[in-house]
């Protein structure tokens, strides 16, 4: 006797205590999911947490934790990238930020400019390589007339005076202007500018550095350790208001000549988990929408609509319950279990509805049709429920823990919706009263199919094997991408901002960190992990020793000799005036319209000629703010170049602990960073990248390991999971149908269905992820409640396959389904809609093998009778029914 039979007559009993109690089970059942949704609202969190997705025991977990112990400044980071039209205005920028983080009112924030460092303003000129050492300070010498006209009167008054010299030298033959011409232009551009209404100060980093002075990027960082509330929908919400609010009073970022974008870390991970949730809501209010408009074509009143969305409702309110009694919060994939819930749970309530709509056909009287289906489809929702959470509760022995916790959930959930639809909804259909039913329930035009899958079942088999056999050579084809950047959407501030900045290693996500035991093994490692192919750049402390300091030392030394009288700082120069600048520029005119007459056409000195007779008549307002336009930023860099003149020779002792901090730990442990080539950023390259580190560091750890230990970690328990569900699927139908022959009817099409699946990702070139790789041991629960219902109708002897009431649930529950895995599809997370993709051509393939593979394979078994081709279907008389009749 099969588990169908044993189950027939208590099913039977429990639908019938809801119907003859209808109004007290449905009363008391929507007072506790009232209570369960309610309790779940105050005590059903959500953490975005994402290392807590993985278990702590993971060797390569073990490493992280003990990396963030060793190095805590690196955890929960904001990294504010500050961009400007001048090295000197991000420069600014970037100091005005970090000091009105650090003054403002409320919880003190850990703000930090690594770039900022006094130790590289002074040692700046010694990590230049000796060529580029020799430009930037021929260059600068030339520049000593200016600098020392300016050094003793930073103000336009002074550059004036400089200009006239300048004129002064061509007209006597004792001046070259060839190598001052970029500075005559950024002169003019800047005067111009004033003149324009739009003053933008003029650049002396650039001036005097040329090219040089963005050799470490035109970008200044700010880190800010946030303040993060796991409870929030984005944990660090709170920290970049106040960044933004820091940001937006900024002058230069007001002027518009700044601007400051935020990423890093925390700035991600909340981007990402907000669009995740707001999908879900979204997601899970369109599934109810698309599920009602599929239920109304369904069942074809609302007088059964009505109980299927009630009883989809207190299903959701009870599991909410359970997941807050069970987990107590929600993570970035458990999170999206609600569509899930909807979207399978609606099955069961739709195979009983559509089948109690035939079932009166024949038995007017409602007691008796509820009887009557709950003994004959009872116990195939049971097995189909039982399967489904199989297949959730695969994922609980894993590793990845926040997919374990999105089985444990939605296996729990499945059993739920199963005693929801067995009691629950038996009363509240008893209380709405749906009309007894005269046509016939099953699509019409389906029946007219079943006779043409007969014949030609043959040949539908003999392709369905070829699809199967083609299927199984392209498994080794699945791409899996391993970067999690790729299901991140690439539209948002965080991400797009890190992929300008790749190159950085405040921001390169592919990086490798290693823990040496002290900065001497650090610097042998060091050596022998730069001979290796895939490495671009090794830093560790060793890194802010210079290279060749004697000769570059010996290089600044003289000089230093040249410019040091030009350079030291004078008494204060008198204030500037409006009517000293216009004295200055009438007195540098004559001697530039002189030098003009022994100049080419369109010279430079031409353009700043005109400047400096506009200033003349020009009103005072228009001279101060040429002066600030043209001075702004001249006493900074000064006061910098005669710092960096003056450097002292570096060593491993003398680097400060501002710098030291980020490499070294108080027991003497080195850390060495690993930066990759372009060719270490995909899959494939990032997996060499590693194993190639791992050759000489094991122990190695850090972003590029996290991807690729992620990465195996997620794939072995899919794997694990799918195998698993598979095996207690498989038990489970074995155990329930008790036939060996029934049982592989119910897997064959399920095992189709995943090939066709393989083939449709392969040839489409869709990847797997760590987002839509749930799918597939999902689908496997999914695909074996179909195939149960028409195995089922099998065993009863039930000729008809697709011009049965079963088959239109089937393609009705399949439609509501997609419904809430199309509202997946078109998330704005490229994580959430790929997973929404590939449960969607997931289904098709169940459907086609559900609905084409099944009927010609049953077909082929099924014996011929007489009349088998327009009889009614056999009786079927389980234990205690008397109330024999097709379904």
């Amino acid at each position: 006797m099969t588990l169908q039979h044993l189950l027939a007559a208590p099913l039977a009993t429990l639908a019938d205590f809801g119907r003859r109690n209808a109004l007290a089970v449905v009363l008391a059942t929507l007072l506790l999911a009232g209570v369960s949704a309610g309790w779940s609202a105050t005590h059903l969190g959500v953490s975005t947490d994402t290392d807590a997705m993985f278990a702590a025991h993971l060797s390569w977990r073990q490493r992280t934790l003990a990396f963030d112990r060793a190095f805590p400044q690196f955890r929960d980071l904001l990294v504010a990238v500050v961009e400007a039209d001048s090295p000197e205005a991000a420069e600014a920028t970037a100091a005005g930020l970090a000091a009105a983080l650090e003054s403002q009112p409320g919880e003190k924030l850990f703000v930090r400019r690594p770039d900022a460092s006094p130790f590289l303003a002074r040692a700046g000129l010694l990590f230049l390589d000796k060529d580029a050492l020799a430009e930037l300070l021929e260059r600068t010498i030339d520049a000593q007339p200016f600098l020392g006209q300016l050094s003793a009167d930073p103000s336009a008054r002074g550059l004036f005076a400089a200009l006239g010299l300048l004129g002064q030298g061509v007209v006597h033959a004792q001046a070259d202007l060839s190598s001052f011409a970029p500075a005559l232009g950024a002169f003019h551009r800047s005067m111009a500018s004033v003149a324009d209404g739009k003053p933008e100060p003029l650049s002396w980093s650039r001036l005097l550095g040329g090219s040089l002075s963005d050799l470490a990027g035109q970008a200044r960082f700010v880190l800010i350790q946030a303040k993060l509330d796991f409870g929030a929908l984005e944990p660090g919400g709170a920290t970049t208001a106040r960044v933004r609010a820091a940001i937006a009073g900024l002058e230069f970022v007001r002027a518009g000549q700044a601007r400051v974008r935020i990423t890093g870390p925390v700035a991600l991970a909340d981007e990402e988990f907000s669009t995740v949730a707001e999908g879900a809501a979204a997601g899970l209010l369109l599934s109810l929408v698309l599920i009602t408009l599929w239920l109304f074509l369904a069942v074809r009143s609302w007088r059964l609509i009505v109980p299927i969305l009630l009883t989809l409702a207190v299903g959701l309110a009870f599991t909410l319950g359970f997941a807050a009694l069970a987990v107590g919060t929600l993570n970035l994939v458990s999170v999206g279990f609600g569509i899930l819930f909807v979207g399978i749970a609606v099955d069961f309530a739709i195979q009983f509805s559509v089948r109690y709509r035939e079932a009166t056909r024949e038995f007017p009287a409602p007691a008796d049709a509820m009887r009557v289906v709950t003994e004959r489809t009872g116990g195939a929702i049971v097995i189909a429920a039982l399967a489904i959470a199989a297949g959730f509760l695969a994922f609980v022995p894993t590793d990845f823990s926040g997919v374990a916790e999105l089985g444990l959930i939605a296996g729990v959930g499945m059993l739920i919706a199963l005693v929801c639809t067995l009691l629950f909804l038996p009363a509240a259909i008893t209380l709405c009263r749906p009309r007894g039913e005269a046509d016939e329930i099953g699509f019409r035009w389906a029946m007219r199919l079943d006779p043409i899958l007969a014949r030609y079942r043959g040949n539908l088999l003999g392709v369905f094997a070829a699809l199967a056999m083609l299927g199984a050579a392209l498994i080794p084809r699945i791409g899996f991408d391993s970067d999690p950047l790729h299901t991140k959407n690439p539209n948002t501030e965080a991400m797009r901002t890190l992929r300008d900045l790749m190159a950085s290693p405040l921001t390169n996500p592919y990086s490798i960190d290693i823990l040496a035991r002290d900065p001497a093994e650090a610097a042998i490692l060091t050596a022998r992990l730069r001979t290796l192919p895939l490495v671009e750049d090794v830093l560790s402390i060793e890194s802010f020793v210079p290279p060749d300091q004697p000769e570059k030392l010996a290089a600044i030394a003289d000089a230093t000799a040249i410019l040091g009288p030009s350079l030291a700082p004078a008494a204060p120069a008198a204030p500037v005036t409006a009517e000293d600048i216009r004295m200055a520029a009438k007195t540098a005119l004559a001697p530039l319209q002189a030098a003009l007459e022994k100049l080419p056409q369109n010279h430079p000195v031409a353009a700043i000629e005109a400047d400096l007779r506009a200033l003349t008549t020009a009103p005072d307002e228009t001279l101060l703010a040429t002066n600030t336009a043209l001075i702004r930023h001249l006493p900074v860099q000064l006061e910098q170049l005669r710092l960096a003149l003056a450097p002292q020779a570096v060593t491993a002792e003398k680097i400060p602990p501002e710098i030291s901090w980020d490499w070294l730990t108080p027991d003497g442990h080195a850390r060495v960073q690993v930066l990759g080539k372009p060719a270490a950023r995909d899959a494939a390259g990032l997996a060499a990248f590693a194993a190639q580190i791992r050759t000489l560091a094991p122990e190695a750890g850090g972003p590029a390991i996290t991807i690729v230990e992620t990465a195996a970690t997620i794939t072995s328990a899919f794997r694990a999971a799918s195998l698993w569900a598979l095996a207690a699927i498989t038990l489970l139908l074995f155990l329930t149908l008790r036939r060996v022959l029934d049982t592989a009817l119910v897997l064959a099409p399920l095992l189709l269905s995943a090939l066709l699946t393989v083939i449709v990702i392969v040839l489409s070139r869709i990847d797997l992820n760590f987002a839509n790789i749930i799918a597939l041991p999902l689908l496997l629960g999914v695909g074996v409640s179909f195939n149960i219902y028409f195995v089922m109708n099998f065993r009863q002897r039930r000729p008809r396959v697709l011009g049965s009431a079963t088959a239109r649930a089937i393609i009705f529950s399949a439609l509501t389904t997609g419904s809430a895995f199309g509202t997946l599809a078109a998330s704005r997370h490229p994580g959430t809609a790929s997973m929404g993709v590939l449960l969607l051509i997931s289904l098709g393939c169940t459907l086609v093998a559900s609905l084409v593979f099944i009927p010609a394979l049953l077909a082929t078994l099924r014996q011929p009778t007489q009349g088998q081709g327009s009889a009614p279907m056999a009786h079927w008389d389980p234990p205690g029914n008397s109330f024999p009749g097709p379904i």
